[in-house]
């Protein structure tokens, strides 16, 4: 698992900045998910393959719940793929948080 401790440095690069916006999450929104203080964490063990991957659900300053799947690279967060949490996304979130 990752720890607020680890990392509050995000890796974007012509790879993945502005990756999302066909989900319409800015780069600056999936960060703040990150500073969600209920926010939830998963390893996605489905996916990590060649890296470890996870999962964070968290909400945004404007209160969105996103879905965002990342992975740490030189101690940075890079962000895979983020959009909007869908219906059965939202009851982990509350259940946890």
């Amino acid at each position: 698992m990752i720890s607020d401790a680890e990392s509050s440095e995000f890796d974007w690069d012509g790879g993945n900045a502005g990756k999302n916006r066909k989900h319409r999450v800015e780069d600056t929104e999936s960060e703040e998910a990150f500073f969600d203080g209920r926010k939830v964490l998963m390893k996605d063990a489905l996916h990590s393959h060649g890296e470890e991957r996870f999962i964070l659900l968290g909400k945004t300053k404007g209160d969105r719940l996103l879905f965002i799947v990342f992975t740490k690279r030189k101690m940075k967060i890079r962000v895979i793929s983020a959009r909007q949490a869908n219906k059965k996304e939202i009851p982990l979130y509350e259940k946890a948080a």
